[in-house]
């Protein structure tokens, strides 16, 4: 079965969860034949290993990681790799496909121009 992780940078702020959480209901709203979980690279609880095993025990086995970052920095080409690589050990047969960070997309620029016209 395939399921998504979507993963967020976290922050030591508690209420910046209700934005991701709000935008990952919004795609649950468009995704629903796969289980879609919710992590953060640091600062929160829902660590990458936690959304990975709750993926995992929902019998899922093949996981898209989707970044909701907008750089492709160090964290998205080495440090989110390298602790996928060591959590999977765990987790035999599971396999991760990374994908895309936000980047350079028309539909986030239109969200800026109507945010500088506000």
């Amino acid at each position: 079965m395939k399921g998504v992780l979507i993963l967020a940078h976290g922050s030591r702020v508690e209420s910046t969860k209700n934005t991701i959480n709000a935008v990952v209901d919004m795609v649950r709203e468009t995704i629903t034949d796969r289980p879609i979980e919710i992590a953060y690279m640091e600062f929160c609880e829902e660590n990458i290993e936690h959304g990975i095993g709750a993926l995992a025990k929902q019998g899922v086995t093949e996981i898209k990681v989707v970044p909701y970052f907008l750089f492709e920095g160090v964290h998205i080409r080495k440090d989110i790799p390298e602790e996928i690589d060591g959590i999977l050990k765990k987790y035999p047969g599971v396999t991760v496909e990374m994908g895309q960070t936000l980047g350079a997309d028309r539909r986030l620029a239109d969200i800026l121009a109507d945010r500088i016209r506000g």
